[in-house]
């Protein structure tokens, strides 16, 4: 009992510490999202039910808004582990300069991710971008595309940026995954006759696939949470086309000053994270989905 109480002790600063920086602020966010709390209403606030929830979900728009964010963390989780994969592999071997390169391929994922918003956002300006001048001085385009202002591209020009940004993050838990495998496993299937398909398919991906599946599950839940990359390069436009739950969840408090109502944005992307969470666990525990 002694010893129970002294963990106990030990771990009550960091649950205390836990609890005032996520679960207060949660336990606040979703109160607030069942009120009228807005710049123009700090008189009368008071509960109003769910008529956030009522507003949001009459919105015309806001299938769009859903079906831009399952656009924006499908593909860009997909090629970001897929690159992800074949960099690791390629990092696992050893070469001349490998620490260098390392250093180089996993520096994108230090910077800040609206500042990498807003340096793409330049790099693919439809009139002085750099992008645009290197396209025009090679003959592959007569004029400037309009990455960012034209509705049918600015989705794909931010999953770009985003796939390039988040690849270093799948290739580092992976890389730490590979170099944990046993080399004793891959020198018996050499024995055996297998080739380099055979053991990456039989050997790597089994031995590495709690990494993976833990690595998805974050990453998912990161890149749907992520506004920053598209507020940095579009805030939600052109008409929309990039706006994510997040990103209208902000544009909400910044140019419609409601507080509550982009509490009722978060709370939708509470329970869609609960959702997908137990959904994805529950169908990697039993195998039913494999990687």
């Amino acid at each position: 009992m002694r010893r129970k109480k002294f963990i106990f002790f030990l771990l009550l600063p960091t649950l205390l510490l836990i609890s005032f920086i996520i679960l207060y602020p949660t336990i606040s966010g979703v109160m607030l999202s069942f009120k009228n709390y807005s710049l123009y209403n700090f008189q009368n606030i008071e509960w109003i039910g769910f008529e956030n929830f009522k507003t949001i979900f009459s919105d015309p728009f806001y299938i769009d808004t859903i079906w831009n964010t399952l656009k924006w963390v499908i593909f860009s989780v997909f090629f970001q582990l897929i690159l992800g994969f074949i960099l690791a592999l390629l990092m696992k071997e050893p070469f001349k300069g490998r620490g260098v390169y390392a250093g180089l391929v996993f520096y994108p994922w230090a910077i800040s991710g609206f500042a990498i918003g807003l340096i793409w956002s330049w790099l693919l300006n439809g009139q002085f971008g750099v992008i645009n001048d290197i396209l025009i001085k090679i003959g592959i385009i007569e004029e400037g595309i309009s990455f960012l202002s034209d509705p049918s591209l600015a989705m794909f020009s931010v999953i770009l940026v985003n796939v390039w940004y988040g690849i270093p993050f799948f290739a580092i838990m992976i890389l730490a995954a590979l170099q944990s495998v046993p080399d004793s496993l891959y020198d018996a299937a050499e024995i055996d006759g297998a080739g380099y398909f055979t053991k990456l398919f039989n050997i790597t991906i089994p031995y590495i696939k709690p990494t993976l599946i833990n690595t998805i599950l974050l990453r998912t839940i990161w890149v749907m949470n992520f506004p920053d990359i598209i507020y940095g390069m579009t805030r939600g436009g052109p008409a929309g086309s990039t706006e994510i739950l997040a990103v209208k969840m902000i544009n909400t408090v910044f140019y419609e000053s409601d507080y509550s109502k982009a509490a009722a944005h978060g709370v939708v992307i509470i329970l869609i994270f609960f959702i997908y969470t137990m959904m994805y666990l529950k169908l990697t525990s039993k195998g039913e989905f494999s990687l």
